[in-house]
């Protein structure tokens, strides 16, 4: 299997993004496959740069054995757009406003919904669960699990 970086994106980069990176880091740690991959995570927004997860996504994290351990960054688009395959949005506005960022370039190709990965999800987005509940915040992880294992498959068969 080729070497393949990989970004996940969400508004802010606190709850959803980071997880899909502990999520998918987690997953090919499991099947040894990490050194098969570079994984990131970064926001549309710098209104978090600098700052850990949401402690409340970290902590139903946690419980799943998934830690969240990156820093919040703004998705760099000279950077980015060059140096991963692919970037996956977590919403149909983070596509928006990735495709915006990737105008006039051929890299509105490596872009992706993350939801476009998942085994029998009945979501076409990953819902942003920061103004919820706890139920969102399970509900973002479940949706990240079986993506996660999707895109993983995905990228297998490709080879």
């Amino acid at each position: 299997m080729e070497k393949k970086k990989i970004l996940f994106v969400c508004l802010g980069n606190i709850c959803r993004s980071p997880s899909a990176e502990a999520v998918f880091k987690g997953l090919i740690e499991k099947e040894g496959l990490q050194e098969y991959f570079i994984v990131d995570s970064a926001g549309i927004t710098d209104y978090h740069a600098g700052g850990p997860a949401d402690a409340r996504m970290q902590r139903h994290a946690t419980k799943r054995g998934y830690n969240l351990t990156s820093i919040s960054r703004p998705v760099d688009p000279i950077t980015d757009f060059r140096v991963f395959d692919m970037i996956i949005g977590m919403d149909n506005q983070n596509i928006r406003d990735l495709e915006q960022l990737a105008a006039g370039t051929n890299a509105a190709t490596k872009i992706f919904k993350m939801t476009d990965f998942c085994n029998h999800c009945h979501y076409e987005e990953v819902p942003d669960p920061y103004y919820g509940g706890d139920e969102g915040f399970e509900l973002v992880l479940d949706l990240l699990e079986s993506a996660c294992r999707g895109l993983l498959n995905f990228l297998k068969n490709q080879k």
